[in-house]
């Protein structure tokens, strides 16, 4: 099985600086950096290390999804966050798991003794909140929808339709996140449950961020990921496609 790190940056230097040395990049056969426009100089700094990177043609972290994926080696992919929220050592363990042969493997906030320095209150009840409302309607037993840091099949994303825009654009217009601003790993862990594809977690704590701002707008985003919940509950789960090859809309 060969595994893509997919370390997405948008001004995240100081992130980068602290946390890339815990990467020991042997554990990957190919790491690669998605910027989002980044003006602090992540991106030279990057390419400095050696790092093969993707500077995003439209703002948004699903745009950068979509705009890599071609360029994705591995059959598993790792998306982290470099901006010291991702814990480094997690990585040889969703590895790990994935060889069991699951098709999606969290690296929950929330599992055993894991937690998260980084919630606020806010923060904090929202992530409960989705997570309950996803195991309740679609019978989970998650216990952290929305993380960034997991590792999946690459193949899943065509199998589930996450390459398409279909299930993305209504609610980004009507919550005005702005297109290609909602990221696909909440509604990811609904339809990977929703078709019954193979999925388990991991406990791996969450540190607080360093250096950046927080890029998450609360309200907006928490509710469009919500209204996706809903909309996905109302709708036929239909046929459980094969994991294989797919092609991008670009």
């Amino acid at each position: 099985m060969k595994v893509t790190l997919l370390l997405m940056t948008l001004n995240e230097i100081d992130g980068m600086k602290a946390v890339l040395p815990k990467i020991d990049r042997r554990w990957c056969d190919q790491m690669i950096v998605v910027d989002g426009g980044s003006t602090d100089g992540t991106v030279q700094w990057a390419r400095g290390q050696g790092l093969e990177v993707v500077e995003q043609d439209r703002r948004g972290i699903r745009n950068g999804y979509k705009q890599v994926w071609p360029h994705i080696q591995g059959d598993c992919v790792i998306t982290f966050s470099p901006d010291g929220n991702s814990l480094a050592e997690a990585i040889p363990q969703l590895i790990a798991k994935m060889q069991g042969g699951y098709d999606m493997v969290i690296a929950s906030r929330y599992l055993g003794d894991a937690r998260s320095e980084d919630d606020d209150v806010v923060t904090s009840f929202g992530n409960w909140l989705f997570t309950k409302t996803v195991n309740v309607l679609f019978g989970g037993n998650y216990t952290d929808v929305m993380v960034m840091l997991r590792a999946y099949r690459r193949d899943l994303i065509y199998a589930l339709g996450l390459d398409k825009d279909d299930d993305f654009t209504f609610v980004e217009r009507l919550f005005g996140t702005g297109y290609g601003c909602l990221s696909w790993e909440p509604l990811l862990s609904v339809l990977a449950l929703k078709h019954k594809y193979r999925v388990a977690e991991i406990p791996a704590s969450e540190p607080q961020r360093i250096g950046g701002e927080r890029k998450l707008r609360v309200l907006r985003w928490g509710g469009a990921c919500y209204m996706q919940f809903l909309r996905e509950f109302f709708r036929p789960v239909g046929p459980k496609r094969v994991l294989g090859s797919g092609t991008l809309d670009r």
